[in-house]
């Protein structure tokens, strides 16, 4: 007999026989504790979770899928689900729960003359990137080659390539979405319109996607692109100029700023390994020729300690921030939209910079518009369209020790940038105790979210997530 946490929060119990038999419906099966597959299952990006669920049930296929979802919910049990185990909350794995485990199904298909890819739901980005590049085609996607595949998308998805192509929402076709009663369906614009506006940007809410259909772009195989590094006592001038240059940048240039201690990168000077610095990271979606007129006015700014763009493949671009982001690690991460960024706003974030809990943590701003900005507030469910500033306060350390001195930087950092922003919030970068900040990920949006959850998850099984109630 199995413990494990019933849908309502008590305890139930499974008997032995009743796994053999889901087992035996699997083309993947059911691990339990102390098999190698269910440690590596339930190990996620984000050490902070050291969680035990009641056993795995590794999917190889939609049918697994399809006969897990079954399972949990005839037997009224709770069910985690975990594609790439790289978001930041920790939701795919939960204590005494089912963990369906969709990270072995990582196939992607490019079909070059229409410009699509299927990709399955374990897939990470680096897996899409080198299928797709292959044929000098790319789907704007994140920054990190490890990150999963499904849950960027199902929050939306933005990076170095969002302001020309849009988010990676904007580039789904349709997905196949295994239901909470069951049926597997396709949602696209002409079949299940509801449900394919919602997972797109309502995260895992509504059903276990185990296929995207992409659209592709051309883009490659190489990109100018690289970092330009300051010292962060040039930052409150520097940072305005930057300001000035993202918003009147043409679409195919994206320029992200990053605050935080050198690292011991080898074209900077040792003497400065460890201080801090500002960063601007670029990204020209187009020709190089065409990119270095674009950067001009960037390279111009100040005197730069190191200026490193040129034109580099785009795979190695893709993964160039996975040496910062690999996992083990422990995170917390605080964010906040801003429509500008004012001297108050700059003022307040390197206050923050100056008191860097951990050679690790930074402060990254992303600036996002162009074809972005140009799809409805109302068209997907993620709401926030209009050109504007991202800040993510990453906050990263190794130490158990240092929970508490690094939790509390990020927060106190969020609650300073707080006046200076629009209060709204990207729900991928939401940690899990920002339960209270749904209203301000989802907007007007939410209330048509909830239907669409009461229509297709009613008896909100799917709730081990940034989790929408259904109406």
């Amino acid at each position: 007999m199995y413990d494990l946490m019933a849908l309502d929060g008590t305890k139930s119990t499974v008997d032995q026989a009743a796994l053999d038999a889901l087992d035996a419906s699997l083309r993947g099966a059911v691990h339990h504790k102390g098999s190698r597959e269910y440690d590596e299952a339930r190990i996620t990006w984000n050490s902070m979770f050291e969680r035990f669920p009641g056993f795995v049930v590794r999917a190889l296929g939609a049918s697994d899928v399809q006969n897990a979802v079954n399972f949990v919910r005839d037997a009224g049990l709770a069910i985690s689900v975990r594609s790439g185990g790289h978001q930041i909350a920790g939701h795919a794995v939960a204590d005494d729960t089912v963990m369906l485990d969709l990270s072995h199904m990582r196939s992607v298909h490019v079909d070059p003359i229409s410009k699509t890819a299927r990709v399955a739901p374990g897939a990470v980005l680096g897996d899409v990137d080198r299928e797709t590049q292959a044929h000098g085609l790319i789907v704007p996607t994140g920054i990190n080659s490890t990150t999963g595949i499904a849950g960027l998308t199902l929050g939306g998805g933005f990076g170095w390539t969002t302001r020309k192509f849009g988010m990676t929402i904007d580039n789904l076709l349709s997905a196949e979405v295994v239901t909470a009663d069951g049926a597997i369906v396709t949602a696209s614009p002409n079949s299940h319109p509801d449900l394919f506006w919602a997972i797109r940007g309502g995260g895992g809410n509504f059903g276990v996607v185990t296929s995207f259909e992409f659209q592709l772009h051309d883009l490659g195989p190489e990109v100018l692109s690289g970092l330009i590094v300051h010292p962060i006592e040039k930052a409150p001038e520097l940072m305005v100029e930057y300001a000035k240059i993202a918003d009147t940048s043409p679409d195919e240039l994206t320029v992200w700023s990053v605050m935080r201690k050198a690292p011991p990168l080898p074209f900077l000077p040792e003497e400065w390994h460890g201080r801090e610095v500002l960063i601007f990271a670029a990204c020209y979606s187009g020709g190089i020729e065409e990119g270095e007129k674009a950067v001009a006015a960037l390279r111009a700014l100040g005197d730069p300690i190191a200026d490193v763009i040129s034109p580099h493949r785009f795979t190695d671009w893709q993964s160039a921030f996975d040496p910062l982001l690999t996992p083990g690690a422990r995170n917390y991460w605080k964010s906040h939209d801003f429509d500008s960024l004012s001297p108050e706003a700059i003022e307040g974030l390197l206050s923050g910079i100056s008191q860097l809990p951990d050679p690790a943590c930074e402060v990254f701003i992303a600036h996002v518009g162009g074809a972005m900005a140009r799809v409805g507030a109302d068209s997907t469910a993620y709401p926030q369209r209009s050109a504007h500033f991202i800040m993510n306060v990453h906050t990263r350390w190794e130490d158990p020790q240092k929970d508490t001195e690094c939790i509390q930087w990020a927060r106190d950092l969020y609650d300073r940038m707080q006046p200076h922003s629009t209060g709204s919030a990207y729900v991928n970068f939401m940690p899990e105790d920002e339960a209270d900040h749904m209203a301000g990920a989802y907007g007007h949006n939410g209330e048509r979210l909830a239907k669409v959850k009461a229509k297709y998850d009613p008896g909100n099984l799917f709730r081990i997530n940034h989790n929408i109630l259904p109406a």
